[in-house]
């Protein structure tokens, strides 16, 4: 009802002629039935499905239309289904479907749909007639992919009226041999049907109805955030229809491009978007960059020998070989040594153009003037169009950086001398990640940030608060940071539209039915094509540390609070940052010593500035500065032990706190940071618990037996006392050597007043001597350490990517 609606109202004012395509899945139906006669199955449940929805249509039709001529639409369906039948009982006996006979099945829906849409209008009193392509339309080649001939089948429009006296009505994809048989026109059929009728009949404009506004600057079911072009000129409606756009097909364009007719793509579901126009003009809002267009289920072809250097005349076989096999090549390539010459051809061509080639070249590859044709398979052309891309300098750059930065690898490159296209061959299975990050960059000012978090204790669980609270403004400030993944321990949750962190993802997470590996992750991120996934370990798992390697070299960035891959050998940490630099990933971990403090950051500016360290030495620890300052005050250990353990402040474990091993691997990772090639064994500590005491006992029972070391803790502080001293636990790193200690600090020391989960730092080193480089806040926490990480988490936008 609604073609009807766009198309009187058309007609009424300027006089209108309509080219129709079958019903929704009826030419799909049609090609199944061929397909199963052909193979001898029981077609007649699909056929009776098939007349059922056509008939079906036209029954809704005639209640709804009074005067709708239903008795001649019914008769036609029922002839017209009768003859298929007939032609798929031939096909079953023959056991194949002829490509002549095939055409005449895959038309009838086109037909059924101008019988129904005549009836429509002539209910209405439309005056209108149907056109029969098959009389007027005349085309060449393959029975099931014919081209229209224009200039011939003009000719044969002379008896049509084009003075709006008649609404015209033709089936799209249909036209005749020059036997007069009736063939097909192939993908889009209807669409260049109606640029030829524009063409014969010399229309004004020619409007393309479909389900989507108009052309977009790429495919929006694949990229977010995809724009909606105002204008394209014929040469780039061209370039982006060759090269995949699914609104547009190079053969619709060529016809209203020679014969200089515009071209409206409009929306059915929409009529009131404006829709694209494609002419002669330039759009003035996008004036370099038009759109990203791709080609998948392309394969290369690579000959290449001796033969072809300075050989006149090589490269025109290699090309009147596929010319003849009426082989379409996509793309071509050449080096400059002429040794070699690449193209690409459908995938669904290859192994009929691989078998003639060979055929062709049998004499040179069999005296080795040809290395053997080289074929490689499932890959994609990715496309990027636009007329101003001649003036606009830099832009190859950009295009080739996206790639770089969507870590793809370019197998070929092409660009025309007209400028107006750069096109690359890559992995098919990668392009649908490469054209997101291309539009991004090319398009959008927006970054995202892909996050799989692993650990959901205390600082994972506040991180992910951090997240969702903080959201709504990165958004404001074109920052894109969704959760994809949360895993602990047993399970893994993974949602491709991201996790709603608002809702109860703890819940959805302990229902879920998969575990945790990178392999899984890799997977994920490569099915929804994650622009920039970054895993964030919250976890303190000596296992999941172990697996940053791998899980850089699948391309994603790491962000970890987890000291034990830092601290580990000194060959993993080395392999660690030539990891992070060979893949271009980030590898952050701000958090592991100082919580929120700016600690690593600072370090390494100083020592990339060519500073060094003389020496250094601080509170490490925000939970043992927090146990330290209490006893201070007069509490017990145990006491200031518990206190601390229900503020969140200590591992889950107090005992990783005051062995002294948590502040040994903080002091091994700046010590390291300063380029001391030290291991955690060479690190002298003296823990706050005597040897042995509570180790091989639960949490519980380990803070029932702490009260026995009170006495003892309660005389050192009276000492001090005494002294006018303050306890306090320290880290020290001097001439080359690392000791955690406790020791008795004087009021005059600035540690002596660091406390309540405070952490300090000071450097002396060549450029802060004799006064230190101090670096003081709170450093015990969940909060601080989640919005650390969140912040390491910002660090991995792309920008900051490229930069790095």
């Amino acid at each position: 009802m609604r073609v009807m609606e766009i198309s009187t109202a058309t007609h009424q004012t300027d006089g209108a002629a309509v080219v129709l395509s079958a019903p929704k899945g009826v030419t799909n139906a049609l090609s199944l039935l061929c397909e199963q006669a052909a193979a001898g199955e029981d077609f007649q449940p699909l056929f009776n499905k098939l007349n059922e929805t056509v008939t079906g249509i036209a029954n809704n039709l005639n209640q709804d239309l009074t005067g709708f001529d239903h008795t001649r639409v019914i008769d036609f369906i029922n002839s017209h289904l009768s003859v298929l039948k007939q032609h798929l009982e031939g096909i079953a006996l023959l056991g194949v479907a002829p490509d002549n006979v095939s055409a005449g099945i895959l038309s009838i829906g086109e037909y059924i749909s101008v019988t129904l849409f005549s009836a429509m209008l002539s209910s209405k009193g439309i005056a209108n007639r149907v056109i029969d392509p098959v009389t007027y339309v005349l085309a060449e080649g393959d029975y099931l992919d014919s081209i229209a001939d224009v200039s011939l089948s003009k000719a044969r429009f002379s008896d049509v009226p084009t003075d709006g006296s008649e609404l015209l009505v033709m089936p799209g994809f249909v036209a005749a041999n020059e036997k007069g048989e009736k063939v097909t026109l192939g993908r889009n059929g209807s669409d260049y049907s109606a640029a030829i009728l524009a063409a014969c009949i010399d229309a004004s404009c020619c409007e393309i109805w479909t389900d989507v506004d108009g052309v977009y600057n790429a495919d929006p079911n694949q990229v977010e955030g995809a724009v909606l072009l105002d204008k394209l000129t014929y040469q780039e409606a061209m370039e982006l229809s060759y090269f995949g756009a699914k609104v547009l097909h190079p053969k619709t364009i060529g016809p209203i491009a020679q014969h200089h007719i515009p071209c409206l793509i409009r929306n059915t579901l929409n009529p009131a978007a404006p829709g694209t126009l494609i002419s002669n003009e330039k759009s003035e809002k996008w004036t370099s960059v038009k759109g990203i267009s791709q080609l998948d289920n392309v394969t290369m072809f690579n000959v290449a020998g001796p033969g072809l250097k300075g050989m006149v005349g090589m490269a025109s076989r290699v090309f009147e070989v596929m010319s003849n096999a009426n082989i379409s090549i996509s793309l071509i390539t050449q080096s400059s040594s002429e040794y070699s010459i690449s193209f690409c051809i459908q995938s669904k061509d290859a192994s009929r153009a691989l078998t003639l080639l060979e055929d062709a070249f049998a004499l040179e590859l069999q005296n080795q003037l040809l290395d053997p044709i080289e074929v490689r398979h499932d890959l994609a052309i990715v496309t990027l169009v636009g007329d101003g891309m001649r003036q606009t300098k830099g832009l190859a750059a950009r295009f080739f950086n996206s790639l770089a930065q969507a870590r793809v690898n370019n197998v070929a490159i092409a660009q025309g001398s007209s400028e107006r296209s750069i096109s690359t061959v890559i992995e098919c299975k990668r392009a649908k990640k490469a054209v997101k990050v291309i539009h991004q960059n090319f398009f959008s000012d927006r970054h995202t940030i892909d996050v799989f978090l692993v650990g959901c204790g205390n600082v994972g669980t506040e991180l992910l608060g951090q997240i969702a609270k903080q959201q709504p403004e990165l958004l404001k400030r074109n920052v894109q940071l969704r959760v994809y993944g949360i895993a602990n321990s047993r399970k893994l949750l993974l949602n491709s539209q991201g996790i709603d962190l608002n809702s109860d993802w703890k819940a959805a997470l302990a229902s879920a039915s998969e575990g945790l590996s990178v392999e899984r992750l890799h997977q994920f991120a490569n099915d929804n094509s994650l622009v920039n996934p970054v895993i964030v370990d919250c976890t303190s798992h000596e296992a999941i540390a172990q697996q940053y390697v791998e899980m850089m070299e699948s391309g994603f960035h790491v962000v970890t609070p987890n000291k034990k891959a830092n601290t580990s050998s000194m060959d993993y940490y080395k392999t660690l940052r030539k990891t992070a630099q060979s893949t271009n990933r980030q590898y952050l971990y701000e958090t592991t010593v100082g919580a929120g403090l700016p600690v690593i950051d600072n370090l390494q500016k100083l020592f990339s500035a060519g500073d060094v360290l003389h020496r250094f030495e601080g509170i490490l620890s925000g939970s043992l500065s927090y146990v330290f300052g209490k006893l201070e005050e007069g509490m017990s250990l145990s006491q200031a032990t518990q206190t601390a353990k229900d503020n969140g402040f200590t591992e889950p474990d107090p005992r990783d706190d005051l062995s002294g091993m948590d502040v040994a691997r903080k002091l091994l990772i700046m010590a390291r940071e300063a380029d001391l090639t030290l291991e955690l064994s060479n690190i002298e500590i003296e823990s706050v618990l005597p040897a042995g005491f509570a180790e091989d006992c639960s949490i519980d029972e380990f803070m029932r037996q702490l009260p026995e070391l009170d006495s003892d803790f309660a005389e050192k502080v009276a000492s001090a006392k005494a002294q006018g001293k303050v306890l306090r636990y320290i880290g020290s790193i001097e001439a080359g050597k690392c000791k955690v200690s406790i020791q008795a600090v004087p009021a005059t020391n600035p540690l002596s007043q660091v406390k309540d989960g405070e952490n300090a730092l000071a450097i002396n080193s060549d450029y802060y001597n004799p006064i230190p480089y101090v670096i003081r806040g709170y450093g015990a926490g969940g909060t601080v350490t989640a919005a650390g990480v969140f912040a390491d988490i910002l660090r991995t936008m792309p920008w900051k990517q490229m930069a790095h």
